[in-house]
């Protein structure tokens, strides 16, 4: 079957053909509808050789949605011809945070679990068929549409992650910044005005990004740091930046209020002075890593119930590595999602009603 593979560090991954995979016991094979591509992935592309503890090669994808399509001896709680969304984070399953549905923060080294998880170190979704090491990490999406529903694996629960700790700050007449509006800032706009009453500004550079925050429910969306510190006013009880470069960072500690929050979801490699003179008091950072099981299901319902919907642009397994090129230019509008099974498949996850 065909399969996106990276295999090599600082390169670009490859469509190349790898066997079908079946699953051995406990195990749930399944068939691929979407796979959505993320931005993490370009930093695992170019990312040095011993960065990671991960053993090349391996399928990218960690967004993925489909169908179970054969269940491996002993494994229980699917059947066959279920659609699901698959958790790729997979912990020990054993330790204490495992055990409470935390395997975002599994105890055991990455290294000795052979990765983070499906599309971080182990096979993931950008292939036709995705083998999972356990049925506990699917959760049921009986009446979404696939595309629609694999952005919600990462996109999503990250930003949910990110923002449930500090809902209790989101009061009325609350500030809540979000910079860097793509895949996951515009989940993250969604997110906010669902949760909370609080005012929601988004700032990126782009027009295009900008004009989807606004369709994603952004009460403003500005450009440059003076319209955001404008648009602010004493302070942002809330500020997820989606971006997490040295300059994203310095402008989310200039606007956070005091007593606020900054959570560094993205991955862009900058770092946060922490010093009375760089932020102000009683100030958190918060640095979280994707969200956890039971924040998925909890995603799931959100989306079910129409309040939180991806921008998706449908795309081949053929497309993909062109696709990768084109979310580095930040050319991508919302989130690009492979559907392997078809040769083309139309847009269906657009915001605009």
């Amino acid at each position: 079957m065909p399969a996106v593979r990276l295999l090599g560090w600082q390169s670009e991954p490859e469509l190349v053909a790898v066997p079908a995979p079946e699953p051995r016991p406990g195990e749930v094979l399944v068939k691929v509808e979407a796979a959505g591509l993320c931005h993490s992935d370009l930093h695992l592309m170019d990312w040095p050789a011993g960065t990671v503890p991960y053993t090349l090669p391996f399928t990218l994808g960690h967004e993925t949605a489909g169908t179970v399509a054969a269940i491996g001896p002993g494994a229980r709680g699917v059947a066959e011809g279920d659609r699901v969304l698959v958790y790729a984070r997979w912990g020990c399953g054993a330790c204490w945070p495992c055990l409470q549905g935390m395997e975002n923060l599994c105890e055991t080294p990455a290294g000795d679990l052979g990765g983070h998880g499906g599309g971080v170190g182990r096979d993931g979704g950008l292939a036709e068929y995705m083998v999972v090491p356990s049925a506990r990490y699917l959760v049921p999406i009986p009446d979404l549409d696939p595309v629609a529903a694999a952005p919600l694996a990462d996109a999503a629960l990250t930003a949910y992650h990110a923002i449930k700790r500090w809902l209790p700050a989101l009061r009325p007449g609350a500030t809540a910044v979000v910079i860097g509006i793509g895949g996951l800032g515009h989940m993250a706009v969604q997110l906010l005005r669902a949760l909370s009453n609080a005012r929601v500004i988004a700032l990126d550079v782009r027009e295009s990004a900008r004009r989807l925050a606004l369709e994603a429910g952004a009460h403003a969306a500005v450009a440059d740091a003076g319209e955001l510190r404008e648009e602010a006013g004493p302070g942002a009880a809330l500020v997820l930046d989606c971006v997490a470069s040295d300059g994203t960072l310095a402008l989310a500690g200039g606007v956070v209020a005091p007593g606020g929050a900054i959570s560094y979801v993205g991955r862009g490699g900058g770092s946060l002075p922490v010093s009375p003179a760089s932020l102000p008091f009683e100030c958190s950072v918060h640095l979280p890593t994707w969200g956890t099981l039971p924040e998925l299901a909890e995603v799931v319902a959100l989306a079910r119930a129409g309040a939180v919907r991806a921008e998706t642009e449908c795309l081949t397994l053929g497309q993909a590595v062109d696709a990768y090129r084109r979310l580095r230019r930040g050319e991508v509008h919302g989130r690009a999602v492979v559907t392997p099974g078809a040769r083309h498949r139309p847009d269906v996850g657009s915001l605009a009603r």
